[in-house]
């Protein structure tokens, strides 16, 4: 059964969030008053009264309207000042997604995770797999001549996540590392050398970083997911191309969550099988 308030303690807990959202906001009682069309006593009222009677909600409605606050909040009936439209905002952003190595976003996520289990299905194979030969090859179409300075730009970065105190589980389609393995696709023009020089370089860090590592391999033609990355229990994106879809509230970032256990749950190659799985494909190279 709800709680009921009181309604001398509604009343009161009314007036102390008016002031403080007054105080806040650093208007005066007089300009508070002109901006919600009563008198300036009655707005003195409302915030050193001690009764038990609330104002309208035409006046509740405009205080609200006028602070930058909800009137649900202000009346005791929300935790958080936020108006609907503000928390939806705040839960919800969509950012460019630069075709670049490890942008200042992207970083900025994998620091504000750390310590916290970070998720990831990535487009290709993740950046931060890629050895400098890879990263050369894919990213010289887009940055010409400063590839070589923006692998070293991001280098650290790179490092620094791999050697991060978050845990990394990576689900990838099994057509993914086919393709990479026999050149094809989107991989299609990547000597064979890059490419079985790369398989040792996942090996190598999956030798170093298992368990904080952990690559899950799932069949594409059961199962889907589009590009995300999961940062602890607070952040989820979306990798939509030009832009990240990134998510706050809790119920979309479980849900997001949901979906990644799933392709764990249903991964046809578990971590521990990852490299005989890499040692089968690198004999195709």
């Amino acid at each position: 059964m709800p709680h009921k308030t009181d309604k001398r303690d509604r009343a009161t807990l009314f007036r102390s969030r008016l002031s403080e959202a007054l105080a806040l906001s650093g208007m005066s009682r007089s300009a508070l008053s002109r901006a919600v069309g009563v008198d300036r006593s009655t707005i003195s009222q409302l915030l050193k009264g001690d009764g038990t009677r609330l104002p309208n909600a035409h006046v509740v409605g405009e205080c609200a309207a006028t602070l930058g606050v909800s009137a649900d909040w202000l009346l005791g009936l929300a935790e958080h000042p936020e108006r609907a439209a503000d928390l939806l905002a705040s839960a919800m952003t969509m950012t460019d997604a630069p075709r670049a190595l490890v942008d200042e976003q992207i970083f900025n996520w994998h620091q504000e995770a750390a310590g916290y289990k970070i998720r990831h299905v990535p487009a290709t194979l993740p950046d931060m797999l890629k050895t400098h030969e890879m990263l050369a090859w894919e990213y010289a179409p887009q940055l010409g001549r400063s590839t070589e300075q923006a692998i070293g730009a991001t280098r650290d970065r790179l490092n620094w996540m791999r050697g991060s105190t978050s845990d990394y589980e990576i689900a990838l389609p099994l057509h993914e590392l086919e393709s990479f393995a026999r050149g094809e696709g989107y991989y299609t023009g990547l000597p064979a050398d890059i490419r079985r020089n790369q398989i040792d370089w996942v090996l190598e860090l999956h030798d170093q970083l298992y368990p904080s590592l952990r690559l899950f391999l799932f069949d594409a033609r059961r199962l889907f997911s589009a590009p995300i990355s999961i940062f602890g229990p607070f952040l989820a994106v979306i990798y939509l191309g030009r832009n990240y879809l990134a998510f706050r509230d809790k119920e979309r970032v479980q849900g997001l969550i949901g979906h990644f256990d799933w392709l764990v749950r249903e991964s046809e190659v578990s971590p521990r099988d990852v490299p005989e799985y890499l040692r089968g494909l690198r004999g195709e190279v």
